[in-house]
């Protein structure tokens, strides 16, 4: 449970991180920068709820719920992916699609611990 918690977190802070790099270099008037920190709290605010599904079924081991949080985590794996060509057109280029880089691996490692991780080789538990 805690790898998958940890992966999970992990992937919020990469995320957080996104989105502070992008704020530091706004391409546009309606864009994150930290001139409107309301916006930019907004942002990462909305990044942590979208991010609570996954961590509060990260608290459960039965297989169904796994497979449902492994679904959400694929997800937020595409738009770390989606995330990767779109920086390439922005001022920050590289420092951004590190980042996604990054997020992307952590997501797709998270995806597999919370399939694979915890599960027992017991089979004459209840």
């Amino acid at each position: 449970m805690s790898k998958k918690i940890l992966m999970i977190v992990l992937t919020l802070l990469t995320a957080i991180a996104c989105i502070l790099l992008t704020a530091r270099y706004p391409t546009g008037p309606n864009t994150v920068s930290y001139d409107d920190p309301a916006g930019l709290f907004i942002s990462i605010g909305m990044v942590v709820v979208l991010f609570l599904p996954p961590f509060l079924l990260a608290f459960f081991q039965h297989s169904v719920v796994r497979t449902i949080s492994a679904i959400y985590q694929g997800f937020i794996a595409i738009a770390f992916i989606g995330l990767i060509p779109g920086s390439f057109f922005a001022n920050v280029g590289i420092s951004v699609t590190i980042t996604a880089i990054i997020g992307t691996l952590i997501s797709i490692a998270s995806i597999f611990v919370t399939l694979f991780a915890g599960k027992s080789k017991n089979t004459y538990g209840f």
